[in-house]
């Protein structure tokens, strides 16, 4: 492989290449690498190949390959970038001579074609930094067709008079990954014993792991002192505890919960505990720990939502006073959805600005049409829950209404 020099060491091998072969032919000339708009300068009579680079593409055979050397089994790393280079060789006669012209290309053609396949040697001679010469697979030019329509295309580009040209393809060029390899140590043994790879006549993983987190009654959430339940398999620990850690975006730190006997195999029950301080409303993730074969494993984590409650609702003067549970932390944001409506927070507690934790929200319902609403707090994304689904069929639950006059 090679390092980043390694398309202009493939320029500079061209150059090399080409310039003694126009030499010999016609005893002058110089081999440049321009822009097409570029390349005949006022002033410029000379013979003269232009080499320009004028696309460069992925190739597609070898860029997600691991080559030999780079990565051995059981290692990973930055495969490296394998590119095919197109260049663009025009030729131009002295005196703007065609005929001259056309003798520098057909010997420029003649080269690539007798020395299809760049040299190491050569490489080395044109960017011996580049490394290029190293690399395993040798850079090969191929003479690429051109329609007429990409011919124009290509040439009105660069806003410049056409001029008798052909299109050729050099592949492959690597350039390697600065990434360090990763080469983990070789494994002595596996298992306690060396027992080898565990085996077992289902598609249930061997490790413990969470399917599901059920709330009371089919409800989209939970609500403090409530039972939330886990289900997944191999939740037996081989101690006589497991330990239930839920963790919400504003936790610096899971709450972790000992269970000794509500548990099986494939259920956990916890009941999450009525403190409206420590636990607000909201996204939060379960996850189990728990002791297997000697070792401390955890579980994957899902989510569930806690869900306020709206414990009393006071109305006086169209203002609108909410006292919930659990209390509310700043950072939170929340609304009052009363019908289809959407209220922003007015004030709480008397206080111009939110406390630090409040149970207390008042909302101005001013502008709101006279009526029956039933009310909803929407903190956080999560709904306080409206349906009683312990009775069938559901039905809404009456103390969550309210009537403004």
């Amino acid at each position: 492989m090679s390092n980043s020099l390694a398309i202009a060491a493939v320029t500079a091998t061209l150059r090399n290449l080409i310039t003694p072969g126009i030499l010999n032919e016609l005893g002058s000339g110089t081999v440049t690498a321009k822009p097409p708009d570029k390349a005949r300068e006022p002033g410029d009579n000379g013979n003269q190949i232009n080499i320009f680079l004028y696309q460069v593409l992925p190739n597609g055979s070898l860029r997600n390959m691991d080559l030999p050397n780079r990565v051995k089994p059981g290692e990973t790393g930055q495969a490296p970038l394998a590119l095919n280079l197109y260049y663009l060789i025009t030729a131009y006669g002295k005196d703007n001579d065609d005929i001259l012209a056309h003798r520098l290309l057909g010997k420029t053609m003649q080269l690539l074609h007798d020395f299809s396949i760049l040299n190491p040697a050569d490489i080395k001679t044109a960017l011996a930094e580049s490394d290029l010469h190293n690399q395993l697979e040798r850079v090969r030019m191929t003479l690429q067709p051109m329609s007429t329509e990409e011919v124009s295309k290509l040439w009105g580009t660069f806003q410049t008079q056409y001029r008798i040209s052909a299109s050729y393809e050099a592949s492959v060029v690597l350039i390697d990954s600065n990434r360090a390899v990763k080469t983990p140590l070789p494994v002595l043994t596996r298992g306690s014993g060396d027992e080898g790879v565990l085996a077992q006549a289902d598609t249930t993983p061997p490790f413990p792991a969470l399917e599901a987190v059920q709330a009371p009654n089919q409800q989209p959430s939970v609500r403090l002192g409530e039972v939330l339940t886990l289900n997944g398999h191999h939740l037996d620990s081989d101690g006589s505890q497991v330990v239930v850690l839920l963790m919400h975006p504003r936790f610096t730190a899971p709450k972790t919960f000992t269970l000794q006997q509500q548990y099986s195999d494939t259920e956990i029950k916890v009941q999450i505990p009525n403190q409206p301080e420590d636990f607000p409303p909201g996204f939060y993730t379960a996850a189990v720990r728990l002791l297997r074969d000697g070792k401390e494993q955890t579980t994957n984590a899902l989510p569930f939502c806690l869900a306020p409650m709206i414990q009393q609702i006071r109305l006086s003067d169209r203002i609108l006073t909410l006292t919930c549970n659990p209390q509310i932390w700043r950072e939170q944001p929340l609304a009052l959805l009363l019908g289809d409506r959407e209220i922003f927070l007015l004030t709480t507690s008397s206080e111009t600005e939110r406390p630090e934790k409040t149970d207390t929200l008042i909302f101005n319902v001013g502008n709101i049409p006279n009526g029956e609403y039933f009310v909803r707090l929407r903190v956080d994304g999560t709904d306080s829950l409206l349906i009683d689904r312990s009775v069938k069929p559901p039905v809404f639950d009456l103390t969550q209404k309210v009537t403004l006059p």
